[in-house]
């Protein structure tokens, strides 16, 4: 897979004219399928069924009034396929029905998620991609959705590096716990797309407008400590502490009493609810727009091309 890749990349740079969206889509997800068998090799088995329900890419586990969610495809960096994505929705529905108090977020082996895989569009016909886009443009705002409405409290434990669609979604959680080898990255201009999951209206009201600009819009890459003090995540922990710390935290928080909880945490969001809703509207629209666009296409091959080099 390296070898193909690495003359693909020789052939593009000898072209004197545009290869055209298709090969830029399919030169990208090449890239990004040789960066998931450089991962280095995880103990954590990929696409185990969990107890609670026939998942493929994610385990969901309950021990007492703790349900846990953990993105499950280590190798791939826990990148979130349309798959995944109804896994997602369909545990997280669940969960809002059933005794759990609290659902915790988590991803397995070294990645808390890296983002949406582009690897799944690799060999979808052109004529089919318009199709698919506004299939996942609705996949991404019922997802969000479900978190805007999602009934309990709904926590993250954020194990390694988070990009993209996991780091947004975290402004819609209750609380966020971080590893200190976490890092928090946005890199929505870079591939000529847009905010997503509520950040354009929620990160501005966290971190206040300049801090969010930088994040959102430059795309600066923020540390475990740096998402702490502007309130993105609520606690860091050392990584050899970080499992025993975010335990720790989710005994107390489900030993309260349940019904206070559920209906607290309904209070706190209700307020903002039609907004929220509103806003993801919005950016699911501007989503399904850019990822169609030339440009989007263009700023994704140079993206490619850069990270080759290094």
């Amino acid at each position: 897979m390296s070898d193909q890749f690495n003359q693909a990349k020789k052939n593009v740079s000898k072209l004197t004219q545009d290869p055209g969206n298709d090969v830029q889509l399919k030169m990208y997800s090449l890239y990004k399928q040789v960066l998931a068998q450089e991962l280095p090799n995880n103990k954590v088995k990929e696409g185990h069924t969990s107890d609670s329900g026939d998942f493929e890419y994610i385990l969901v586990t309950q021990d007492g009034g703790l349900k846990t969610v953990t993105l499950n495809r280590p190798t791939k960096y826990n990148a979130i396929n349309s798959k995944m994505y109804r896994e997602l929705i369909t545990a997280l529905k669940q969960a809002g029905q059933d005794d759990s108090v609290v659902t915790l977020i988590t991803g397995a082996g070294q990645y808390f998620c890296s983002g949406n895989d582009l690897t799944s569009s690799l060999n979808i016909p052109p004529e089919e991609r318009e199709k698919l886009a506004l299939k996942r443009n609705e996949l991404m705002r019922e997802f969000v959705s479900t978190f805007i409405d999602f009934p309990k409290p709904i926590v993250a434990a954020v194990n390694g590096p988070a990009i993209g669609i996991s780091v947004t979604l975290l402004a819609l959680l209750d609380m966020v716990y971080a590893s200190d080898r976490a890092t928090f990255h946005t890199p929505f201009m870079t591939l000529g797309l847009c905010p997503e999951a509520c950040s354009s209206y929620l990160f501005p009201k966290i971190m206040g407008h300049a801090k969010a600009n930088e994040v959102l819009l430059a795309g600066r890459k923020l540390n475990a400590v740096e998402a702490c003090n502007c309130g993105l995540v609520t606690e860091v922990f050392p990584q050899a502490e970080f499992e025993k710390e975010v335990n720790k935290r989710m005994k107390h928080l489900t030993g309260l009493p349940p019904k206070s909880l559920a209906l607290s945490k309904q209070l706190c969001r209700s307020a903002e609810k039609d907004k929220l809703h509103d806003v993801n509207n919005k950016e699911c629209d501007v989503i399904a727009e850019r990822s169609r666009s030339e440009e989007s296409a263009q700023a994704v091959i140079a993206f490619m091309q850069r990270k080759a080099k290094m």
